[in-house]
């Protein structure tokens, strides 16, 4: 009430007000506005099998704070177990993505997630999947990202150097 009557009173002495929003955060940075075409798809890190493809939406996923993604995976496109360090939040934005939780990868062990569907995989909660179609699925969180595959024999061999 007293913010209101200084305000009030303010206005009618003739003294200019701004508006002020108490608790309002500050701006954390520029919006980003991105249509499909203008996003920048490139292939995934070596960490995954070949034939995935990133395209990074906001913040850099391999550092500290608050990132966006999306991954493109062909049809057919498996990961083995694996876990993150963080937690993985996950939107799918087209074709089926098949997931399951545990650290062995079985036919029946996948679920199918349709468009629209929104999943969380808690750190280190060992978990596998794998593409129903071309599947593009969102991931958002707090980097770094990271990835550990739950047998270290199912990691991609690491890219020769030239």
């Amino acid at each position: 009430m007293r913010t209101f009557l200084l305000a009030a009173a303010f206005a009618v002495a003739g003294a200019p007000v701004a508006a002020q929003t108490p608790n309002a955060p500050p701006a954390a940075g520029p919006h980003v506005i991105l249509t499909p075409g203008a996003m920048k798809w490139g292939p995934a890190p070596p960490v995954l099998p070949a034939g995935a493809q990133i395209a990074v939406l906001d913040g850099d996923p391999g550092q500290a704070g608050p990132f966006t993604i999306r991954f493109k995976f062909p049809d057919g496109y498996k990961i083995a177990p694996h876990w993150h360090s963080m937690d993985e939040n996950i939107t799918v934005v087209q074709g089926t993505f098949k997931a399951g939780m545990g650290e062995t990868l079985t036919p029946t062990g996948l679920h199918d997630f349709p468009v629209g569907s929104f999943l969380k995989m808690p750190a280190k909660a060992p978990h596998f999947a794998a593409a129903k179609g071309v599947v593009i699925v969102q991931i958002h969180g707090t980097g770094p990202f990271d990835l550990t595959y739950v047998n270290p024999k199912d990691a991609p061999p690491k890219p020769s150097a030239p």
